[in-house]
């Protein structure tokens, strides 16, 4: 843990690692919607119906449910700054494919792939733990949840008119294209620059690596529970895209494709049971454990505020354009509103709960998340624009600032762990996100903002349930020693 004074105008120890894992993030959501500003153009020039365009927005959002676990554990195992580099290179593939697709299949193919890269963000979860103290933890982390979110206010402002400067139908192309060159390019950099830990101190690293260790009976079972609906919301997918909804895959496929997800399910029960079985054996001791509910209740909550905030990004510019008949660039831009609030809501979010505690600033943050959405579905076309952006980036803070509220407690469960409770938290935004992005596909703009609103008020109930996390964390040293770290 780096002492050195929190300057965010400082490029050196603690604050470079802070301001480079912030850049990765940005970039990893500047790719990871690269298309939503361009909807119209792609659809144009592909030829797409409306039914494929709304299954472009949820394909792109699948794979993130899986990989953000996956990338959670391979963090926690090989540590972060090899981890996010070979993200970054890796996803910068999709990417191009997408730029030169010609077909709807081809594009769903590749905005399938590129939902990989969106599990970026809870790699610099755990960096971030590893470089800054506890009573500066929450606004870390708010800083790089924040400012790397703005990747997708970024796309929406200048990929448009990227593409406009190209010109012709390919100009989207372009525009997406180099999203994925400047991927590959800052994954070099990236690794070059940062170390996972401050100099002399230890990476604890989880004793296995096939599920997440939890402490007590009771917690193992409530594991299990909570990944049913990673695997619920995999199923929606698939019927979305079966004959009952788009028909992009056959009866048999999608059958197929149901019964793998079962048997994918027994599996991790085999390996979560493998991984625990200890605990049905004799107690963990009381130093060594924590809560499993904790972490229920963060992924609970980041289902409503990333979900939505997944969800209302892809579809913003397009609710806008239909609203209030506005072109395509003019669209793209005033629905940036929404991810232009991440830049200090995010950032807020965390220090709020540095300063005041993280239980009461999500129980106000989350309050204030269901009362926005219910605006936000009041809105039409007889509303003034302006006062619809400002109803939009109302919302929007309470949705970011519970974001980095959320993440503010976190990395405080358990530090081993850190990548993986992560990954599920943030998977479980992706949950969200799938649910409501079908839900939108099945009704109006205003039942879309009613329902977001509606799991905000059980997510607050949730909220009841929560300890706030006080005294240390224990975790061991390779020589066996004992090193407590301070969560207050």
């Amino acid at each position: 843990m780096s002492a050195e004074r929190f300057n965010l105008l400082s490029f050196s120890g603690k604050m470079k690692v802070l301001h480079m894992s912030w850049m990765a993030f940005f970039i990893t959501f500047f790719v990871w919607f690269n298309h939503a500003p361009m909807l119209q153009a792609i659809a144009s020039s592909l030829g797409l119906a409306p039914a494929e365009v709304k299954t472009l927005l949820i394909l792109n959002v699948a794979l993130t449910i899986p990989a953000r676990v996956i990338i959670g554990m391979l963090t926690d195992k090989f540590g972060p700054r090899l981890v996010y580099s070979v993200l970054l290179a890796v996803c910068s593939v999709p990417c191009f494919m997408f730029a030169m697709a010609d077909t709807f299949e081809q594009a769903a193919i590749a905005r399938f792939m590129l939902g990989f890269i969106g599990a970026g963000f809870v790699i610099g979860i755990r960096i971030v733990s590893e470089w800054f103290p506890a009573n500066e933890l929450g606004t870390a982390e708010g800083i790089y949840g924040g400012w790397g979110n703005f990747g997708s206010a970024a796309a929406a402002f200048t990929l448009p008119v990227i593409a406009l400067w190209f010109g012709g139908d390919d100009g989207w192309r372009y525009a997406v294209g180099i999203t994925g060159a400047l991927s590959l390019i800052f994954s070099v950099i990236y690794y070059k620059n940062v170390t996972d830990t401050p100099k002399g101190s230890t990476y604890f690293k989880p004793k296995n690596l096939g599920a997440m260790e939890v402490t007590s009976k009771g917690d193992f079972f409530f594991l299990l529970i909570m990944k049913v609906p990673m695997y619920a919301a995999l199923a929606l997918l698939t019927w979305k895209l079966s004959p009952a909804g788009v028909s992009m895959l056959s009866e048999s496929t999608a059958l197929m494709i149901y019964v793998g997800l079962v048997l994918l399910y027994a599996y991790e029960v085999y390996n979560v049971w493998k991984v625990n079985k200890n605990v049905f054996v004799e107690e963990v001791p009381e130093m060594h454990r924590y809560e499993f509910k904790q972490v229920a209740v963060l992924n609970v909550l980041y289902f409503a505020t990333f979900g939505s905030e997944l969800a209302v990004v892809s579809m913003l510019p397009l609710f806008f354009a239909e609203t209030f008949d506005l072109s395509p660039v003019i669209a793209g831009m005033v629905a940036s509103a929404y991810a232009f609030m991440n830049l200090m809501s995010r950032p807020g979010g965390g220090w709020l709960s540095d300063k005041f505690g993280r239980k009461s600033t999500l129980l106000i943050l989350t309050a204030g998340l269901a009362l926005g959405y219910f605006v936000m579905s009041l809105v039409d076309s007889s509303w003034p624009v302006w006062l619809a952006v400002v109803a939009a980036m109302a919302c929007s803070f309470f949705v970011q600032s519970g974001e980095g509220a959320v993440f503010a407690v976190v990395p405080l469960i358990k530090r081993r762990l850190t990548g993986q409770i992560a990954g599920m938290t943030g998977a479980y935004g992706n949950v969200g996100a799938v649910t409501y992005l079908t839900v939108l596909s099945l009704v109006d703009y205003s039942t879309f903002f009613l329902v977001i609103a509606g799991t905000a008020v059980l997510g607050f109930v949730a909220l009841l349930a929560m300890r706030e996390p006080k005294g240390h964390m224990v975790e061991v040293n390779d020589d066996g020693s004992v090193a407590m770290i301070s969560v207050d």
